[in-house]
C-alpha cells in the first residue's frame, strides 16, 4: 500500500496510523499527528481504492452504502499491510493507535469489527458503522474516540450513537465529542481528541 513513515522522536509512543478520508492522500492527516502526539512514530496511508480519481480504502456503492464485501477484502489487506509494516520499520505491532477520518475512520472501524488486536485504540472522525450483523472481537481494552457532528448529513447522530453502542457492547471504552458542525472536521474536534489522547494514552511532547 501506498504510505509514508516517520520515525517519531520516541519509539515508545504509540504509532499514529493515519487514514485520509475520500479523495484525500497519505499527507493530508499528519498535522492532527502532530496536535495529538507530537513524537509518535507515524505511519500514513494511501486508500488502494479509485473512485472516480478520489483514493478511498474500500467501494462504496452510493453515498452512505458500502460495498461490504470488498470492505471486508480491504480490511484484511490493510491488518496484513500492518503486520509487514512493523516488520519492515521495527515498530511495536501491539502499539498502533488509528486516526480516521470519514472513509478513513470507517475503514479503522472495521478494523476494530474484524480483528480483536489490530489496534490500540481509535481516534475517529465522522464514522459511520462499518457492518451491521457481525459478532464483535473482545475491545475491552481499547479505548476509542468518535468525533461527530449533530448536523452531519452522512453520519447521522443515531449512527454515531449506534456505532458508540456497538463498540461498548463489545467491551470498548468510548467517548463520543459533538460538534454542531457538518461533516468537516473542525479545530475544536480535532483539540478534543489530542485532549482524549493525553488522557488515555499519555501524550508524547
Amino acid at each position: 500500500m501506498k504510505h509514508l513513515y516517520q520515525q517519531g522522536t520516541d519509539p515508545s509512543a504509540p504509532v499514529l496510523l493515519l487514514l485520509h478520508g475520500t479523495g484525500g492522500t497519505e499527507r493530508d492527516l499528519l498535522p492532527l499527528a502532530q496536535l495529538v502526539s507530537p513524537s509518535s512514530p507515524v505511519l500514513s496511508v494511501r486508500g488502494n481504492v479509485s473512485e472516480n480519481g478520489m483514493p478511498r480504502f474500500f467501494r462504496r456503492l452510493a453515498e452512505g452504502v458500502f460495498d461490504e464485501e470488498d470492505l471486508v477484502l480491504r480490511t484484511k489487506e490493510l491488518n496484513e499491510f500492518l503486520d509487514e509494516a512493523a516488520a519492515k520499520y521495527g515498530f511495536d505491532r501491539s502499539n498502533v493507535i488509528a486516526v480516521g477520518y470519514s472513509n478513513g475512520a470507517n475503514i479503522a472501524g472495521s478494523l476494530l469489527f474484524h480483528f480483536a488486536d489490530a489496534l490500540r485504540g481509535a481516534i475517529l472522525h465522522h464514522p459511520m458503522v462499518p457492518l451491521r450483523g457481525l459478532k464483535l472481537p473482545d475491545l475491552s481494552a481499547v479505548p476509542v474516540f468518535i468525533g461527530a457532528g449533530r448536523n452531519d448529513p452522512i453520519c447521522s447522530p443515531a449512527e454515531t450513537e449506534e456505532l458508540a453502542s456497538l463498540l461498548q457492547g463489545a467491551g470498548a471504552s468510548v467517548a463520543v465529542h459533538w460538534e454542531q458542525a457538518g461533516h468537516r472536521l473542525t479545530q475544536s474536534e480535532v483539540d478534543a481528541a489530542a485532549e482524549w489522547f493525553a488522557r488515555q494514552v499519555g501524550r508524547g511532547e
